[in-house]
């Protein structure tokens, strides 16, 4: 058995890799509505996502299931323009929890199928391994953490836009949830799910 540290680097690397971009690009939109100041929603919203993504590998992990890439391919895009449409059509925040729900839901659900991205990969870790609990631990464990590091990233960025250069709240989440709608169209017209 490997000791957990491994997995812990792995999920971390898997996460913060430019070649797997989707993955980021969902956390773009998924935080692009939010301000500097709503941090701890923000958590609560990277870690509903996280969950959802660890239910699936521990199911994968667990059984003989299998999904076929071609549909993963799909399905990932479309959670990505599916977030940046609910952050274009949604009321803006009152500063209350009054929505929140919806959002913590919508983010655990997509962290259900963005799991299935990871399901392959991980299943090809655990060959020869005796427990799944360590590898699942660790492997989750770090891509919290490297999402939490991206997202980081992305609301110090969003924040220096805001608030020294002057874009309008509003403005920044049009113009961060339009890029990541036309990017996500191309990744769906190019997946092989056709």
């Amino acid at each position: 058995m490997q000791p957990i540290g491994l997995y812990l680097k792995l999920g971390f690397e898997h996460i913060s890799d430019f070649a797997g971009f989707d993955h980021m690009l969902f956390l773009v939109a998924l935080t692009a509505v939010y301000r500097l100041s709503e941090w701890r929603r923000i958590l609560i919203l990277v870690t509903a996502f996280t969950v959802g993504h660890s239910v699936t590998l521990a199911w994968v992990s667990l059984s003989d299931a299998s999904i076929p890439s071609q549909f993963i391919e799909f399905l990932i895009p479309t959670t990505i323009l599916l977030t940046a449409v609910h952050n274009v059509l949604r009321e803006p925040p009152d500063g209350g929890s009054r929505g929140m729900g919806q959002h913590y839901a919508m983010a655990l659900f997509f962290g259900l199928i963005h799991g299935m991205g990871f399901s392959n990969y991980f299943r090809a870790l655990l060959m020869g391994s005796d427990s799944v609990v360590v590898p699942l631990l660790g492997f989750n464990v770090g891509i919290e953490a490297g999402q939490i590091v991206v997202v980081a990233a992305i609301v110090a960025l969003s924040f220096v836009f805001q608030n020294l250069v002057g874009v309008k709240h509003r403005e920044w989440n049009l113009f961060v949830s339009g890029a990541a709608f036309g990017t996500s169209l191309m990744l769906m017209a190019q997946a092989k799910f056709w």
